[in-house]
């Protein structure tokens, strides 16, 4: 009965990591992985925005489609205004983890790691465990 609970508790705690922020809605800037959150805080760097669902989806911003359970949102930066960004490639590495690993934020998981994040959605990041390999996770609210 002991290894039945303990398994039940590994696979409950394994699940809950992995579970989606539903309250996270992602933006992209030119190409960058950002939150609407981030730029709401920072709106004077905002030339305009434009919201999309899957329904509606340009072209370009066909390769975030996985992370669209709240919509996207795009945004138009000012000219000059450049935030410091990273790749989910490069962020992986800092962490001693291969680079073509998979990154979870917020609980998405982003397979392709090439991808560029703002970095200011780096609030807090952790190593774990996720399908037997170590993960990185991204979360972007503190």
């Amino acid at each position: 009965m002991k290894k039945i609970f303990y398994s039940f508790l590994l696979l409950s705690s394994a699940t809950l990591f992995a579970q989606k922020n539903s309250a996270i809605k992602f933006a992209v800037a030119n190409d960058i992985i950002g939150t609407v959150d981030m730029f709401n805080m920072r709106k004077s760097i905002v030339q305009s925005s434009k919201s999309y669902t899957s329904a509606n989806l340009p072209q370009n911003l066909k390769k975030y489609s996985s992370v669209l359970t709240n919509g996207i949102t795009e945004y138009k930066i000012k000219n000059g205004n450049d935030l410091d960004k990273i790749s989910l490639a490069s962020l992986n590495a800092q962490h001693d983890i291969p680079k073509d690993t998979p990154v979870l934020i917020e609980g998405y998981e982003f397979p392709d790691t090439s991808i560029v994040v703002f970095g200011d959605i780096l609030v807090r990041t952790e190593v774990k465990d996720y399908n037997g390999r170590k993960t990185l996770y991204i979360s972007t609210t503190r």
